[in-house]
């Protein structure tokens, strides 16, 4: 029981989704010329280090996590963990990813993480979360860090298709973090937590959903049109971006907004697994770009 709880902590659901993204970002930059143990290397510091941002985030959250029905059976709510072990084991996680990736990657992947690690924990969980509606665009940056980790540990480079990845994650995130405070707005409420749902009413909300959705949309065709990616690729993410703008779309109609949100929640998901899935897949060679170099 004590290791299921230290573990629920670490919310491997959410490090699992993040490594999904990794293996696009990284089999992007790789194009074709895989280093599995590089690979592993970056995947397993990367989960590490998402692992203890989340054990930090719980740490944090423990008072509002006791107001929301989803959150408040959590190990530090109901004070199966202590405090104090589950800083340590935050920490513990937190300095063995940093430590591995250092050793086993480069610099600049080592840096993008940690950056990542400093929004989500020191500026989201500590401060705009609770503080500021804006919290969910600050949050989403840090959401945007795994996939350009994977491709930094590959190119060592922050050129323009790091550029594109970080523009398309982290428009990603907004519409999928709106759609899950929407699922519990009562909860979000009761928190009084300020997200933009909450601050502004639901409605509002959506309007800016569907245009983040849109906005997503064309940042997701930027790897075919810098020539990162080809025609496949091009050919899925417009189908889905389609679809999903579509969802995001009727949602000015829907009749029940948690239906509505749980609907574009999930189609979030497949969409960006689908896209990461053609990156790694569907990956152009030209002159100059068929491999980096590493330190």
């Amino acid at each position: 029981m004590a290791f299921k709880d230290y573990l629920s902590i670490t919310k491997p659901g959410i490090v699992l989704g993040n490594l999904v993204s990794v293996a696009g970002g990284f089999f992007l930059a790789s194009r074709g010329r895989i280093d599995w143990r590089l690979l592993l290397a970056t995947g397993l510091g990367i989960a590490l280090v998402v692992g203890s941002g989340c054990v930090f985030n719980n740490c944090i959250d423990r008072d509002i996590d006791c107001k929301m029905r989803r959150t408040r059976n959590r190990a530090l709510v109901r004070g199966r963990i202590s405090l104090g072990s589950a800083l340590v084991v935050g920490f513990g996680l937190g300095m063995l990813g940093s430590l591995l990736l250092y050793a086993l990657t480069n610099l600049l992947t080592v840096v993008v993480v940690l950056s990542g690690f400093g929004i989500y924990v020191g500026v989201y969980s500590l401060y705009m979360k609770r503080h500021s509606r804006y919290g969910t665009l600050v949050g989403s940056l840090a959401g945007a860090v795994p996939p350009l980790a994977g491709y930094c540990a590959v190119s060592n480079s922050f050129d323009l298709g790091a550029v594109m990845l970080l523009i398309m994650f982290s428009l990603w995130q907004l519409p999928h973090a709106y759609a899950i405070a929407i699922l519990h707005l009562q909860d979000y409420k009761a928190a009084e937590i300020p997200v933009l749902p909450v601050s502004k009413g639901v409605p509002f909300a959506k309007k800016h959903m569907a245009r983040y959705v849109a906005a997503f949309m064309m940042a997701s065709l930027l790897p075919t049109l810098g020539r990162y990616t080809g025609l496949s690729y091009l050919v899925v993410a417009l189908a889905l971006g389609g679809y999903w703008l579509y969802v995001a779309w009727g949602g000015r109609n829907a009749v029940d907004d948690r239906l509505w949100a749980r609907k574009l929640f999930l189609f979030s998901i497949v969409m960006i697994m689908a896209l990461s899935l053609m990156m790694s897949v569907d990956f152009k060679l030209y002159p100059g770009l068929q491999s980096f170099p590493r330190v």
